[in-house]
């Protein structure tokens, strides 16, 4: 019994996961190292908020990555998302809470047509939403154009309090803080790791999204509607994207129909960073949360610890990313090779 715990316990210290671990932890040290004040939680707090909309929308292209898809468009359905709840309350007089609920339908639906597409008429992830990144842009826009504000200049003043108080204002969402720091959007993604990592790694349909990512033909035979299943991955990414551009807004005060727009490659980043195979069939919800507060740190570290601008930061990013993805190239090469060697062919010896 106690052979196999520490099987396990050594296991765990081999997995992509405890690497990522480990990366952020050095971050921390280098980094405070270097300057004290990245050691402020309320400082870090604000920084991870800043990029909470991209962790959020990470966890759930997890699914549809894992399925062997991809999906483009979440971007997209941020700003869609923050447009209708801005139009539907300021310029439709609807009640803010019905606005959101109505928004987050809206969003789940995007994602539904967008995975019936891939599902069920075979055309290709990529094509169908890059198609509905457009699309979904444009309707936004089109939204936009019903309000007597400006789009330039988004809709604002969401009530930060009402006859009941903060805790049942939108404003809400954005400003309330745990201990006065932490904020309520990071309680939020940690809720939603935790009701990931459950539906992903602890529920029959977590198996069967790893099934269809393996071998689409045995899912089918093992009596799996692949299909179906494909669909409601690309419906889950909607509702993230939904859920993180209603945060978003809360946060900033502000709906406009370009939020969120260049959130695209950070969140595929995350993703391949977190170990999802682009190929389908192999990911980790830790794996993605992990990757997305590396990302996250490292854009909050590097502008005050070595004062490289924020308008560069995507070049450090991308070598970390190459680094780190050739380096588990090799390490898995090395672990399918014969008794978990690298081997080299030795040169011929010169017979006498």
């Amino acid at each position: 019994m106690k052979n196999s715990f520490l099987e396990k316990l050594g296991s765990g210290f081999k997995t992509w996961e405890f690497a990522l671990f480990m990366i952020l932890v050095a971050e921390f040290v280098i980094f405070g190292a270097i300057n004290p004040k990245f050691l402020n939680l309320a400082s870090l707090f604000s920084s991870i908020n800043n990029y909470i909309s991209i962790c959020i929308i990470s966890l759930f292209v997890t699914f549809v990555m894992i399925t062997g898809g991809i999906d483009i468009q979440a971007s997209s359905i941020v700003g869609l998302t923050s447009i209708i709840i801005g139009v539907t309350w300021n310029d439709l007089g609807f009640n803010i809470w019905v606005s959101v609920l109505l928004a987050i339908v809206v969003a789940a639906i995007c994602g539904a047509i967008s995975g019936y597409f891939v599902a069920y008429c075979g055309v290709q992830p990529m094509v169908v939403t890059l198609g509905g990144s457009f699309l979904y842009s444009g309707i936004a826009l089109l939204i936009s154009t019903l309000s007597s504000t400006p789009a330039y200049m988004g809709i604002s003043g969401f009530p930060a309090k009402t006859a009941e108080g903060l805790y049942t204002s939108f404003r809400f969402l954005g400003k309330w803080k745990l201990f006065d720091v932490i904020p309520i959007q990071f309680l939020i993604y940690i809720a939603l790791v935790v009701i990931c990592y459950i539906l992903l790694h602890k529920s029959k349909y977590g198996r069967k999204v790893f099934l269809v990512g393996i071998n689409r033909n045995t899912a089918e035979l093992s009596g799996i509607n692949s299909r179906l299943i494909t669909m409601s991955t690309y419906v889950l990414t909607g509702i993230g994207a939904a859920i993180a551009g209603v945060l978003l807004t809360a946060t900033v005060d502000s709906a406009k129909s370009d939020l969120g727009a260049t959130f695209t490659l950070s969140i595929i980043t995350a993703v391949v960073l977190g170990g999802t195979l682009s190929t389908g069939g192999k990911g980790s919800i830790i794996g993605t949360a992990l990757a997305s507060l590396v990302i996250c740190i490292m854009r909050f570290g590097l502008p005050i610890c070595f004062g490289i601008s924020t308008q560069n930061l995507d070049l450090p990013i991308g070598v970390m990313l190459v680094a780190i993805i050739a380096g588990r190239a090799i390490v898995n090469r090395i672990k399918l090779s014969p008794g978990g060697r690298l081997h080299r062919k030795l040169p011929a010896q010169k017979t006498q």
